[in-house]
């Protein structure tokens, strides 16, 4: 009886500890998801303020006293922002397509194909990952300068249709497919571009959504190159949409129109990202894994 009223006390203050420490560990994760959350909810509730109820709060409410949708039409009729809506869509399309044809190539080549000086090359391919940005950026902005495609689509799309981090990750990925299914594929007299399209992108198709998402997130969000690249109000950007709002649209007060434009620009990334978090997250992992 003593014994079995023992084990029953030890279950019993072992489920409580399992209850203290979960109930510490969801308080904490609570915690910071309203820290994460709390900026887009303090973006849209500024969206929804009018202009003088947000100047005239001394003391910030959490809560739209008068929601109005003034600052949504304001957003849309002080600049093109559809105009930069179509541009951004155009730039974001046409640079992720021509970055998906390059780094599939050069991640099949590197993972498959045997040439001299490979790994020496893959090497200082690597090694152009420690460049910092800022060079990047003033060598391309001297190059397209020089070749006048300044204020064009293709002055914006080329520096960007390479990445080194992508090329090793679709390397990495490639890499885990068998060497058997190659081998086998070239006896049957398999060229290596159908065995790149009929065998390696369909095993690979997780780890290219992500690097597609990523890539359009990237691109959809880019400020200083369409920013330093541009200023023809024709091939602006939505990132030049919002600081055009900002300094000439209403003057740099009114931050409920800008937060207007901001959610406009957001929902379709955060939508993108919520219907794909699944293969983003498998994709990831599965890059990351050997063997």
């Amino acid at each position: 009886m003593s014994k079995n009223y023992d084990y029953e006390k030890i279950e019993k203050n072992a489920r409580l500890k399992d209850r203290i420490r979960n109930g510490a560990v969801y308080s904490v994760l609570i915690f910071w998801a309203l820290v994460v959350l709390f900026p887009f909810y303090w973006m849209v509730l500024t969206s929804f303020k009018s202009y003088s109820s947000y100047n005239s709060e001394y003391v910030p409410k959490f809560y739209a006293a008068n929601p109005t949708l003034q600052n949504y039409i304001d957003a849309f009729t002080a600049v093109p922002l559809a105009k930069y809506v179509l541009n951004t869509v155009i730039f974001t399309v046409c640079t992720t397509a021509l970055m998906l044809l390059v780094i599939i190539l050069a991640a099949f080549a590197f993972a498959r194909l045997d040439f001299p000086g490979k790994n020496a090359v893959f090497t200082f391919f690597l090694a152009l990952m420690m460049i910092p940005g800022e060079l990047v950026i003033i060598t391309n902005f001297v190059t397209i300068t020089d070749l006048g495609l300044r204020n064009t689509f293709t002055g914006l799309i080329l520096p960007s249709v390479v990445s080194v981090f992508y090329i090793y990750l679709l390397k990495e990925n490639f890499s885990q497919i068998p060497d058997e299914l190659y081998k086998a594929a070239k006896v049957d007299g398999t060229s290596d571009f159908r065995y790149l399209y009929r065998v390696v992108l369909p095993i690979c198709q997780p780890t290219l959504v992500t690097v597609t998402i990523l890539k359009v997130i990237e691109c959809w969000n880019s400020y200083v190159w369409p920013r330093l690249i541009t200023d023809d109000p024709a091939y602006f950007l939505v990132s030049n949409g919002i600081q055009e709002i900002r300094e000439n649209g209403f003057g740099r007060e009114n931050i409920p129109a800008m937060m207007a434009a901001v959610v406009v620009i957001s929902v379709p990334l955060i939508l993108l990202f919520l219907l794909n978090r699944k293969k983003i997250m498998s994709g990831v992992s599965r890059g990351g894994l050997k063997g």
